[in-house]
């Protein structure tokens, strides 16, 4: 199967299941930027249930304006809030200190566009996966892609109410139960060398 996908930030563990199942991966390059999806945010397990990541963006909301160009904003100290946060999330996982030194330069580094981090993200977590995968970049917006299977709509949570994973422990199982697809960093903290046999044995329907 031959996908087509947005790059997001730290992908949804639907979106790796995409990615792992994949012949090929295709990024579109070419679509207009839309808040509250997962562009610019992922979502984790902290202590007290469901915690939200976003990464500021500078969007223009009077002019459409495409996602390539959405400038991140360095007003805030984002990336160290952001480590933080998963440092307090995953300490006591079983293997966030293995990832840990391949993930931290993440939240280090300085990028101007929000599309350029999250293909930054996308190399460093395909890596910790030992997921060898080139990603393709579209050329043009075609809404209804002819060669492509559309999984776009990954990238709105809204629309995801129908994906129901098979559950894997978690850090704060026992006080706040399993919950269901959340970035692709709560999989891997968790099950570590496991989580790439997990995305392959699961299917999006």
């Amino acid at each position: 199967m031959h996908i087509l996908l947005h790059p997001t930030y730290f992908p949804s563990i639907a979106q790796y299941i995409a990615i792992a199942n994949a012949k090929s991966v295709t990024f579109e390059m070419h679509d207009n930027y839309q808040k509250q999806t997962y562009r610019n945010r992922a979502y984790v397990y902290g202590a007290n249930g469901k915690l939200q990541l976003s990464v500021p963006v500078l969007h223009s909301h009077k002019n459409r304006q495409l996602y390539k160009d959405v400038k991140i904003s360095d007003k805030e100290k984002w990336q160290l809030l952001h480590w933080k946060s998963l440092e307090s999330a995953y300490k006591t996982s079983p293997f966030f200190e293995f990832y840990e030194d391949e993930i931290y330069p993440l939240f280090t580094i300085k990028s101007d566009f929000i599309l350029d981090h999250n293909l930054k993200c996308f190399e460093v977590i395909n890596d910790c996966l030992q997921l060898d995968i080139i990603p393709k970049f579209s050329t043009i917006f075609e809404k209804e892609p002819s060669n492509l299977t559309d999984y776009r709509y990954l990238t709105n949570a809204r629309q995801e109410q129908n994906i129901n994973l098979e559950p894997y422990t978690q850090v704060f199982n026992a006080k706040h139960g399993y919950i269901n697809n959340l970035s692709i960093l709560d999989l891997l903290f968790n099950e570590g060398t496991n989580a790439l046999s997990y995305l392959e044995a699961q299917q999006l329907r």
